[in-house]
């Protein structure tokens, strides 16, 4: 048996070893629903230059928010609010029952928490001096 470091995996090295840890989970998990969703908001006087954004995937019947970013321009404005009110109301309306996402001390908790976030987790000193939190917020009282 030979075990190597690889410290330059490649994308196809990556999704080797993604592709087997799917099919060991797929008796467990069946036919989970993965559904990348997003939301954009474009700037009023260019229909193509995004000003504001947010990607998530529905997994299940939850959706998971991997990133929300509103161009420093347009900060204030409420873009976050409405396009966090959109997609959560588009997983909802997929039978969603919860968020998942995770910010980093320097970002948004008080923004999120505004929203009906809830921290469930924090990793201190993470990667090196700040912290990591991982909110949710249950979709059915919404």
């Amino acid at each position: 048996m030979n075990i190597t470091l690889d410290l330059n995996p490649s994308a196809q090295d990556i999704e080797e070893i993604r592709l087997g840890l799917v099919e060991h989970n797929k008796p467990h998990l069946g036919n989970l629903r993965e559904q990348p969703v997003a939301c954009y908001c474009y700037h009023p006087d260019d229909a193509n230059q995004k000003i504001a954004g947010v990607c998530g995937e529905i997994r299940g019947n939850w959706l998971m928010i991997q990133f929300l970013w509103v161009s420093p321009d347009f900060k204030h404005q409420g873009l976050g609010s409405k396009l966090l009110s959109n997609i959560e109301g588009y997983a909802q309306s997929l039978g969603c029952h919860s968020v998942l996402l995770d910010t980093f001390s320097f970002q948004a908790r008080p923004f999120y928490e505004k929203h009906g976030y809830v921290a469930q987790m924090t990793l201190e000193k993470f990667p090196e001096n700040h912290e990591k939190y991982f909110l949710i917020k249950n979709l059915s009282s919404k």
